[in-house]
């Protein structure tokens, strides 16, 4: 991580964990098992990792409140079109809509930056509650927060996985 500065902007740690080694994979999988924004796992592990501190309920809340009402009623039906391109309706898939597909994934990649900057921004109001144990260990809590609230179902072997592999690459 870059580390140039006191601290490293959230945005910037957030696009660079994403891109780091088998992360895309595992926020995508406990997206998909979790029906939660991966955003909200990546500033978790970006208040755990980097700022040493809790990622509290209160905090998830205020997040939540934050950028919610964008992802559900933007991010996700830009996705839902992404998505439903691969396989049609028709005429799709053929070269014309596939241009269009990835036309929409840009246009979807902008509105997660956009949420990403929602967040940022929220970074210096929340509660500083300090955490102890490694970057990790702070970063594995706080996406454990994350999905508490968005789950009742219990952590399995692959969840453990994934969260290990963005806990690891945040610290």
């Amino acid at each position: 991580m870059d580390k140039t500065g006191s601290t490293v902007s959230f945005k910037r740690f957030a696009l660079t964990l994403y891109g780091s080694e088998g992360v895309a994979e595992a926020c995508l999988h406990l997206q998909n098992r979790h029906d939660l924004d991966v955003n909200l796992v990546l500033l978790a592990a970006f208040v755990g990792a980097e700022r040493r501190q809790r990622f509290t309920t209160s905090d998830l809340q205020a997040a939540r409140a934050r950028v919610d009402a964008w992802h559900r009623e933007i991010v996700r039906p830009l996705h839902a079109v992404r998505q439903r391109l691969k396989t049609g309706p028709a005429p799709a898939p053929n070269d014309v809509t596939a241009r269009v597909r990835r036309q929409v994934q840009q246009v979807e990649i902008d509105a997660e930056l956009i949420e990403l900057d929602q967040l940022g921004a929220l970074i210096p109001v929340l509660e500083p509650m300090p955490a102890s144990g490694s970057a990790a260990e702070c970063a594995t809590a706080a996406i454990e927060t994350v999905i508490a609230a968005y789950t009742h179902t219990a952590i399995d072997d692959r969840d453990r996985q994934a969260i290990d592999t963005i806990a690891g690459a945040a610290a």
